[in-house]
């Protein structure tokens, strides 16, 4: 079973996650959203307290919020950094949006390796399905885990809510065509660990999300 690990961060109210296999202690980051020392600390201190092993940095997608801290987890971990190749574009938009902001930002590192739809990244024995969900950004996945009935859904589905689609590539007809036909085909049970607030499931938000 896969052992999950949110912290919230930086001024968004960004969901870190860390996660990993209790038996291997292979594990990844998703999302470092860690914007200052205190939350790099944080973060860190809880990786080496548990021991967990960082095979993978996987971006849901390359948003400010998303990316603060992929220069601190892929340089402290020398491990494996992954993202959407239609977002890699927006990791060199960043560091000027988040002056916008009054960060100064790491400039982020180049992607190792890009996700494919329908693809698969093993941490241990545990199993994560890549699934391309784009509307939010262009290069948005989500990270199904079907052993344990959860999905990572970055900002594309929230409790009660869907990622805006104002932004670089965003596009309404297509984050609902991402949470319809592919999201939405997901168990009901399955739980959704978003990109900000709560966790959720499919089966709520196919009744209660108001956007769909």
């Amino acid at each position: 079973m896969i052992n999950i690990k949110t912290f919230v961060f930086n001024d968004f109210y960004q969901n870190t996650y860390v996660i990993f296999d209790p038996i291997s202690l292979e594990g990844a980051v998703i999302d470092p959203g860690c914007s200052n020392e205190n939350e790099k600390k944080e973060l860190a201190g809880f990786i080496d307290e548990k021991k967990i092993i960082i095979k993978y940095l996987l971006n849901t997608h390359c948003h400010i919020d998303h990316i603060f801290g992929n220069k601190f987890v892929k340089e402290k971990y020398n491990c494996v950094f992954y993202c959407g190749k239609e977002d890699e574009f927006l990791l060199d938009l960043m560091p000027k949006e988040a002056e916008k902001w009054g960060y100064k930002m790491e400039v982020s590192p180049k992607p190792d390796k890009y996700f494919e739809h329908n693809g698969e990244i093993k941490i241990g024995s545990i199993s994560i399905k890549t699934l391309h969900t784009p509307g939010h950004s262009p290069g948005e996945f989500s990270f199904y885990i079907e052993s344990d009935g959860v999905c990572f859904t970055g900002d594309v589905l929230f409790k009660e809510a869907i990622g805006r689609t104002d932004l670089w590539g965003g596009d309404y007809d297509v984050i609902a065509d991402s949470i319809q036909k592919l999201l939405f085909s997901l168990p009901d049970s399955t739980i959704i660990y978003p990109g900000h607030g709560e966790t959720s499931t499919v089966g709520y938000e196919k009744i209660k999300n108001p956007f769909l």
